[in-house]
């Protein structure tokens, strides 16, 4: 009796197929919105959190706020570099020049550190060396650039030893970092060039790190230090390395926690991640609101077909068909279309996502196979729900009733 029901539900899901399409439609939207976007959703969030990871994970960064009309002098550094917890510490400084080469000139990121930055960026060399002590000291005019900064205003990566003019003044360029090191640094704070190659339209982020020491000199608005990188020895010991900083800063800053502000990245990876779920939370909603109005048509499509046979029902119920049993033939139809648009909805998410993947190198997208699940429960429950109605109406009816009706 259940496959009959089935095989008399699919004949009349089959025998109006533009209706049948226009039914699924709204399912179809709403199941490729919920999908696509929450997809979309995901692998921006991916994108983000492996952006902030490469950034490094087991650093803390400080900023002051109030020096207290005492500020923290460079000389000041390997005092918060004495807790055990603590690996490194390092003063940030940035500013921007014209750097010069030749006939090639471009504007540029400068960032004033010291040689612990380094190791706390976890960076590595393709040539020469990182700043050292002695630099510091001697406040030195020496520079090391990032590869593709040396390639773009020195025409080649491998240029220690050589000199570039950076707002009028002559630094030797002592080091060159990896490609890999370049890129997991740069571009949240570098200058994006003006130029491009002949090849690619690619552009290329401009930054160079130079001694604190010297950033004092050439830049106005730089005396002191007001933001400083800090290491732990590992990422276990991250928290407690905040601590240890933490109490020395408000020492330093006469016990006003408002002064200062310590955060690591785990904090800035946790919001942005409790951001991006309540988003996507927040657009599967949205999305699932689509399927929602899709079951309405299911239900408005079920009742229509109800009307159409009620002839079929009188006669189906004369010849001895039970209420439960006209009542399951139409639930199955409304399940039928709902599922039917489901798949369908499945099929062109994956198309769209996969289109997407190709063009937009920047991010990766891949269906979510849990919210692939949702969609098809969601579905589910839709065609139960709307398709109950229907199916209760069609068992009502009175077999006499429905046999003289002509329609």
């Amino acid at each position: 009796m259940f496959w009959q029901s089935v095989n008399m539900a699919w004949h009349a899901v089959t025998v109006n197929k533009l209706r049948t399409f226009l039914t699924m439609l709204g399912i179809i939207i709403g199941v490729v919105a919920l999908i696509v976007l929450v997809s979309i959703a995901d692998g921006a969030t991916d994108s983000v959190t492996d952006e902030i990871s490469g950034m490094g994970a087991s650093y803390l960064t400080v900023s002051i706020t109030d020096d207290k009309e005492n500020p923290l002098r460079l000389s000041e550094m390997s005092d918060f570099a004495e807790p055990d917890e603590i690996q490194a510490v390092a003063p940030v400084s940035r500013t921007s020049v014209t750097a010069k080469n030749g006939y090639t000139s471009d504007t540029m990121t400068l960032i004033g550190t010291n040689g612990s930055y380094a190791q706390i960026q976890e960076m590595e060399l393709a040539y020469g060396r990182f700043l050292m002590n002695a630099d510091i000291e001697n406040h030195t005019y020496v520079v090391v650039l990032t590869y593709d900064t040396a390639v773009e205003l020195m025409g080649r990566a491998d240029v220690t030893g050589e000199t570039i003019a950076l707002n009028g003044r002559s630094f030797l360029i002592v080091g060159v970092l990896s490609e890999e090191s370049s890129s997991s640094l740069t571009g949240n704070t570098g200058f994006v060039s003006s130029s491009s190659d002949d090849d690619s339209d690619s552009t290329v982020t401009l930054e160079g790190y130079i001694p604190f020491s010297t950033m004092t000199r050439i830049a106005d608005n730089i005396l002191d230090i007001t933001q400083f990188y800090a290491s732990a020895t590992d990422s276990e010991t991250l928290d407690y390395a905040e601590a240890a900083l933490t109490e020395l800063l408000m020492d330093r800053f006469g016990e006003d926690e408002d002064a200062f502000s310590v955060t690591d990245q785990s904090q800035i990876m946790d919001t942005m991640t409790s951001v991006n779920n309540t988003m996507s939370l927040m657009i599967g909603g949205i999305a699932a609101i689509s399927l929602l109005v899709g079951g309405i048509g299911i239900m408005n499509i079920m009742l229509v077909s109800v009307t159409e046979r009620t002839r079929e029902i009188g006669i189906r119920k004369a010849i001895g068909a039970k209420k439960g049993m006209i009542m399951l033939q139409f639930l199955i139809e409304a399940l039928m279309v709902s599922f039917m648009g489901c798949m369908a909805g499945i099929g062109i998410s994956w198309l769209i996502l996969k289109a997407a993947g190709i063009f937009v190198d920047s991010m990766q997208f891949q269906m979510d196979m849990r919210v692939v699940w949702i969609s098809v429960i969601f579905s589910g429950v839709i065609g139960i729900v709307f398709g109950l109605y229907p199916a209760g109406k069609a068992a009502a009816k009175k077999p006499i009733e429905a046999l003289r009706y002509t329609g």
